[in-house]
């Protein structure tokens, strides 16, 4: 049986790492692409890190295409406080043997969407939406041909991780957000509301290492140093584990409760950019084409984690 055919879209980062893992070892997914963004560190930086973690997957069948720089009309805004300068926490950089796939992310997204039939290929973003926005600004038949987006980002009843109101991936490019949001496509969104209910224990943490795989490794390594940054910054025990959650679902839908919904993005306000305005009802907000992730199965969420690394890789 193949597997569900998924571009990554992401900004490596500690928890992307841990969600390329799980993707990386997963037989339920067809892997055709990942692509890079800039957002937890610059693009230069998230273009290697996914080169970093799929050498050591052992997945160099899986091209990495490097994507956009800085946001539509933004600064670019990292967060390596809670990354680590190089964006994979404590696990030293080097060159990867294989290099980027020749030309641009958003190139790859529209070539291996379109070429594909309608609605077979999913997307999971987990950082700033950037490539994918500007994937639909040069192909606007994109949108009716992507199989579900599933995003990384938002906040609702949680309040945020960047403001008071605004999660980091939807904060650092609000207008791409906006823009995917409004275009049609079939978006799932994976907020604070549900990431936080998944979080890295001691003891789940010991499953994913006792895997003993390369992947295993790697993954309780990024899991560890989300630990203690967040025991140092925030005062958490259990750090929440954010960008697994889109790639778990894809793979086990059953993990989670979504409801539908309309969701916009605050473009304007200073105080409130990156807002999510997430409205379940449809009196109020007409038709409901998104949905939202309100519950999230942790326990689950970490036995497909530490089932997916412990695979080797066979062909």
């Amino acid at each position: 049986m193949q597997g569900q055919a998924l571009i990554i879209d992401c900004d490596p980062g500690v928890d992307d790492a841990v969600a390329l893992m799980l993707a990386f070892g997963s037989p339920a997914l067809e892997l055709r692409a990942i692509t890079a963004v800039g957002g937890n560190v610059p693009v230069e930086k998230t273009a290697r890190n996914a080169r970093m973690l799929r050498q050591i997957a052992g997945r160099e069948d899986v091209p990495v295409f490097r994507g956009a720089e800085r946001p539509l009309r933004r600064a670019p805004a990292g967060a390596g406080a809670f990354h680590g300068e190089e964006g994979l926490g404590d696990l030293a950089p080097f060159e990867p043997d294989a290099r980027c796939a020749d030309g641009h992310a958003v190139d790859a997204i529209v070539e291996i969407v379109m070429t594909r039939p309608a609605r077979s290929v999913a997307m999971a973003v987990l950082g700033p939406m950037t490539n994918l926005a500007l994937a639909l600004r040069k192909e606007p038949q994109l949108a009716g041909r992507l199989g579900p987006v599933a995003a990384m980002g938002g906040a609702r009843s949680e309040g945020g991780n960047i403001t008071a109101s605004a999660e980091f991936n939807v904060w650092a490019d609000p207008d791409a957000a906006a823009e995917v949001l409004a275009s049609g496509c079939e978006v799932v969104m994976f907020g604070l509301d549900a990431t936080h209910q998944v979080r890295a224990t001691d003891e789940r943490i010991g499953r994913v290492a006792a895997a003993g795989t390369p992947m295993a490794a790697t993954a309780a390594a990024m899991l560890r140093f989300s630990q203690r940054v967040e025991r140092e910054i925030v005062g958490w025990n259990a750090p929440p584990v954010h960008d697994p959650c889109p790639v778990a679902w894809l793979i086990r839908p059953d993990l989670f409760e979504l409801k539908p919904c309309r969701i916009e993005v605050e473009t304007e306000s200073g105080l409130t950019r990156g807002h999510t305005a997430v409205e379940f009802r449809k009196a109020v907000a007409g038709d409901l084409p998104h949905r939202w992730a309100t519950a999230a199965d942790a326990d689950g969420v970490f036995d497909l984690v530490a089932a997916s690394v412990g695979r080797a890789r066979t062909n």
